[in-house]
């Protein structure tokens, strides 16, 4: 396992203080899960812009105009 000094605004730490307190974790914990947290998100985000990169409207399109006419199912209606 890593150590990392970390320097924090005093208002920030004493927020994040209240909030592992609340939630009974330790600080420590409490800032591995923000990382973790924040890691996920960029990671989630990379993922589909790599997805979208890979997309091709012109198939989509052609795969829509091969689709049934149906009415949409009740609650996906258009407002």
């Amino acid at each position: 396992m890593a150590n990392y000094a970390l320097r924090v605004p005093e208002s920030l730490f004493d927020y994040a203080r209240l909030v592992a307190e609340e939630e009974h974790v330790s600080m420590n914990q409490f800032f591995v899960t923000a990382i973790a947290e924040k890691v996920s998100a960029l990671k989630t985000e990379a993922y589909f812009r790599e997805r979208q990169a890979k997309g091709d409207l012109a198939a989509f399109d052609t795969w829509l105009a091969a689709s049934p006419e149906a009415a949409p199912l009740a609650g996906d209606e258009l407002p």
